[in-house]
């Protein structure tokens, strides 16, 4: 179980003569626990040299694929992760900020820019992503947010035929084990029964409550943002079951962990798809464990499941890529294709900090402190550890057209019950230099604070994903391109002063609520609270909401920048799919995790479609 899980149960011990009768049920809760995690698929010491299916990434989609493909019975699967299994301490939700500092993080950086990130160390943002079984499901904040119905029907109008509202809302709900009262009854939207648990975190913070009251005095509504209509206040909706992470892993991998025709191969880092070059048909694919290179072959297809940076860099370094980069690279091109472009993510304003004169927030020597709280946690998966990061609660705004109660959501608030003093690692998963927060920070690092990220939900500016070199370990070239369109910035203005209204509302300042308003020093020329100083702020604490996606776009043959058609296969090199994040045409206004769960589950739809079509 490791360090951190053993130094929990150090505490916990000490904690257990305060609670009598409490050794028991948490010695089987934690026996429980350990039963969990040795119940995925085993991880084969010798795979077949030749499967129908390899699957490249047991991310989200990966999982999901591997779990749909192997209802087929007579279909042999290959399920390929270049990590290695969760473990306990990563599904307790409160410490989703501390697995960024693991070996479960690809810990990726941007390239230095002049646009955005500049109060962070090397003008450089970090791009966390999952290399563990469940992939970034396993790093994320846990919020299950779908969009809405006007993206999916863009991506039809794009032509992408079969991907419009009506057409993927049934694989929504696929997916779903819906757990909240009031949702389960809404057949429409939720569903319940499915391999993906859905539920309110059991516990919430005054502020939490307060964020929900200062939306209704505003005039908003409380409502399902995964429902009818999106534009409203709502406590977050998350993929956790009983108070625990439920990644993709732990969902869909979990439950098949006898089907004898998956096998699993972790530590397994995949460098290249293999592919006739005379028949442009992938065959199978080239991949390290232990610097010891192996081969296998794939009968029907391979599907490449590793994310919107990683699926776009193993294309390329197989030759399939933009012809003039690949060829610079030295790597003879096989499909001349656009991957790497149309790099989207959401992106917000980090460190807009509240403080308030009560012990309400969501403080690390606070919770630790206590030791009620890891018996609450670990005996009943209760308390303030089942919050998911921090994340408690969101609003949806439509800012172009606030009167419309059916708005198309441009911003989005993320409300936390604390800030970037609250947890002093915190600063460091989004790389804010030691010079930003000593000058700005510093000073209230005592204090109990609350803070939202304001979020541009359908931002128009684009990144791209390029090669290093043509080696397949090193890491890829990630352009953000932020506030390249000017309409970002003035979306995120307006987010801004949403927030800024919320802070003056009765709900908050009953806690005495006020802006922490220490300027940031590259912006303090423009005067604090002004427009341009909120602009300038907003370059200097870029914070990513870890939603890339893109890069491997979906379109029809007319769209000169597809690199997949509307079924995911590749153009132009037979049995080859992707099916990822990176496959989105334009981002949903929602969170990207669950757009995904939705992605693989109609993509495996579509594999059994097309296999049995050619049976016939």
């Amino acid at each position: 179980m490791g360090p951190c899980f053993l130094l929990l149960l150090m505490i916990v011990g000490s904690a257990i003569p305060q609670r009598p009768g409490i050794a028991d049920s948490l010695i089987n809760i934690l026996i429980q626990g350990m039963r969990q995690f040795n119940e995925e698929p085993r991880n084969e010491r010798n795979i077949l040299s030749e499967y129908d299916f390899i699957i490249v990434g047991a991310g989200t989609a990966g999982c999901v694929m591997a779990n749909r493909l192997t209802e087929v019975q007579n279909w042999k699967v290959l399920l390929l992760e270049a990590g290695r299994e969760e473990n306990f301490v990563m599904d307790i939700p409160i410490v989703a900020n501390f697995l960024q500092f693991t070996e479960a993080n690809w810990k990726y950086k941007t390239m230095p820019s002049s646009s955005a990130c500049l109060g962070h160390t090397n003008k450089q943002c970090n791009f966390p992503r999952g290399k563990v079984m469940g992939g970034s499901s396993v790093l994320n904040y846990m919020i299950y947010s779908r969009g809405n119905r006007r993206d999916y029907d863009y991506w039809e109008k794009l032509g992408n035929t079969g991907w419009s509202y009506k057409d993927i809302l049934p694989y929504f709900r696929k997916s779903e084990d819906n757990t909240i009262p009031n949702l389960t009854k809404d057949k429409t939207y939720h569903s319940t029964g499915g391999y993906l648990t859905v539920s309110y975190a059991p516990y919430r913070t005054p502020l939490a409550k307060a964020f929900i009251e200062a939306g209704l005095e505003t005039g908003a509504k409380e409502l399902d943002y995964n429902g009818e209509v999106q534009t409203g206040f709502s406590y977050l909706q998350t993929t956790m079951k009983n108070g625990t992470r439920w990644s993709s892993s732990r969902a869909f991998l979990h439950p098949i962990r006898k089907r004898k025709n998956l096998h699993v191969k972790k530590m397994s880092m995949v460098t290249k798809i293999l592919i006739d070059p005379k028949t442009l048909q992938a065959y199978g694919i080239e991949f390290i464990q232990n610097n010891r290179r192996y081969v296998v072959r794939a009968r029907m297809e391979v599907i490449i499941s590793a994310g919107a940076i990683n699926s776009p860099q193993l294309l390329m370094v197989s030759g399939i890529g933009p012809k003039e980069h690949l060829t610079k690279m030295g790597i003879p091109v096989l499909q001349n294709l656009k991957v790497g472009f149309n790099l989207m993510d959401h992106i917000a304003l980090g460190g807009l900090t509240f403080i308030v004169n009560q012990s309400v927030s969501l403080r690390t020597e606070h919770l630790l402190d206590d030791q009620n709280n890891f018996v609450e946690y670990l005996a009943y998966h209760k308390g303030p550890f089942s919050i998911p990061g921090g994340c408690e609660a969101a609003a949806f705004y439509d800012l172009q057209h606030p009167e419309d109660p059916d708005g198309y959501p441009d911003i989005e608030l993320l409300f936390q019950g604390g800030s970037i003093v609250s947890e002093p690692t915190f600063r460091r998963n989004f790389g804010i230099s030691d010079e930003l927060f000593d000058a700005v920070y510093k000073p209230i690092e005592n204090e109990h604070t609350w803070m939202v990220l304001p979020m541009v939900l359908r931002p128009k500016s684009k990144g791209r994903i390029m090669l290093k070199d043509k080696n397949p370990l090193s890491k890829p070239l990630i352009y953000h391109n932020y506030y390249s369109e000017p309409e970002d910035m003035e979306t995120m203005l307006g987010g801004i002063k949403k927030t800024l209204e919320l802070g003056n509302t009765k709900a908050f300042k009953r806690l005495g609520s006020k802006l922490h308003n220490i300027p940031i020093p590259a912006c303090s020329r423009f005067g604090f609270g002004s427009d341009d100083y909120w602009r300038c702020a907003s370059r200097q604490l870029t914070f990513t909401i870890y939603h890339q996606s893109g890069t491997c776009k979906m379109g029809p043959a007319s769209d000169p920048e597809a690199v997949v058609n509307p079924r995911l296969q590749v153009y132009g090199v037979s049995r080859l799919r992707v099916v990822d994040a990176s496959v989105i045409p334009y981002i949903p206004a929602g969170h990207t995790n669950a757009p995904t769960y939705m992605i693989a589950e109609k993509a495996a739809d579509m594999i059994k479609e097309d296999w049995d079509a050619k049976k016939k």
